[in-house]
């Protein structure tokens, strides 16, 4: 919760507060099979796994110097301001990704979730698009450093994960694919499709890059026409996935029009890909959200549900003591059920390609670029 920009900046602690009260209204950390487990603040030998030590570095003078702007690292800007426990606070959501690979390795966990992390933006060398530690490159690092092979990681944020595909851009053991807004119409201004790793790794980096105004049936189809081949060609042991749920209608910070059904079913797409390819291991973070009372609880909340094993149903209402806190704390009035109540069908890709729609267009760009490396015919699989 210290992970606090200013009172009015978009990536707002409350919203994070909101989706706890709402998982514990639903009773879901009850069940026998859940464990919580408070995020330990991560080493500076654990945050250099991923990052420049001269850029954690600056992070710390950052907080001690939190009126001065480091264009170069990308600290003190409009986006990313920084604030007196900027460091502690953002290594203690990396320190949680980190502790769920280790307990992925460990075997004593199949499924974790941090929904406060998720920070898909950072880079390297420098903080980007309020994210300052990228936890989930932590987390897919500390999986390849203690043995595994392959790893997958999925990205559903409407924005690119830039910063997780440029740390990993050069390794064949980490398959990056992100589904988003395309860059012509939202930040980050990238994840095309001619994106796909670098030299040492091409056909590593997976984009698919959806007009503004996409909706859950155009969003689906075009996750089901690229991300479950793959997964089985790349074979992966574990898959660590960002569930930035900013895509949503209701969401100012992007133009996508998702909703909190959708998410929930592509929360268990990914659930099952992991079932079936991973032996169930998966490591699943937050990210962006904005609109704190009518989406980010109830998607995150069903987010952390599938991976207890146990799904909310749609159709479920919001628990009453949520919507009372709500009230008096915000003077709104919250959702009445868990699901936004749209119809879910999507035109499968096996129906057919149309060359005149343009969420096909852009999943057949896709799919030439990277198919043929993993042995794929992008016209004909």
């Amino acid at each position: 919760m210290s992970y606090r920009f200013s009172d009015s900046h978009p990536m707002h602690p409350s919203r994070l507060d909101l989706t706890m009260r709402m998982i514990e209204g639903l009773g879901i950390l009850e069940r026998k099979n859940i464990s919580l487990l408070a995020p330990e603040v991560a080493t500076i030998d654990e945050l250099a796994l991923v990052h420049e030590r001269e850029y954690i570095s600056a992070v710390q003078y950052a907080g001690e110097h939190p009126d001065e702007v480091n264009e170069e690292r990308g600290l003190g800007t409009e986006d990313t301001p920084a604030f007196a426990d900027i460091h502690e606070a953002s290594a203690r959501l990396a320190g949680g990704s980190l502790q769920a690979a280790e307990a992925v390795l460990a075997e004593r966990a199949l499924h974790v979730v941090n929904f406060a992390g998720g920070m898909h933006h950072a880079s390297r060398g420098k903080a980007s698009g309020f994210c300052i530690y990228n936890d989930a490159a932590l987390a897919i690092q500390r999986l390849l450093d203690g043995g595994t092979q392959r790893v997958v990681y999925i990205d559903v944020d409407a924005h690119h994960g830039d910063g997780t595909q440029s740390i990993f851009w050069d390794d064949p053991r980490v398959l990056t694919i992100s589904l988003h807004e395309s860059g012509m119409s939202l930040f980050p201004g990238t994840g095309f499709a001619n994106e796909t790793g670098g030299t040492e790794a091409i056909g590593s980096a997976v984009n698919v890059a959806l007009p503004a105004g996409t909706t859950d049936a155009g969003w689906l189809r075009a996750f089901h026409a690229v991300v479950p081949q793959l997964v089985a060609a790349f074979e992966p042991e574990v898959i660590v996935s960002q569930h930035g749920c900013d895509g949503h209608r209701e969401d100012d910070l992007s133009n996508l029009r998702l909703s909190v059904d959708g998410q929930r079913q592509n929360a268990l797409d990914i659930s099952d890909l992991a079932e079936r390819h991973c032996g169930g291991r998966w490591i699943a973070t937050g990210g962006g959200g904005y609109n704190l009372i009518q989406v980010v609880p109830r998607a995150w909340s069903h987010l952390v549900a599938i991976a207890g094993g146990q799904p909310v149903p749609l159709r479920t209402e919001v628990p009453g003591s949520w919507l009372a806190y709500v009230k008096e704390k915000y003077g709104a009035a919250g959702p009445a059920l868990m699901n936004d109540g749209v119809d879910l069908w999507w035109r499968s890709w096996e129906v057919g390609y149309d060359p005149a729609d343009f969420i096909d267009r852009t999943i057949m760009a896709t799919r030439k670029e990277v198919f043929p490396v993993f042995g794929l015919d992008p016209w004909f699989d």
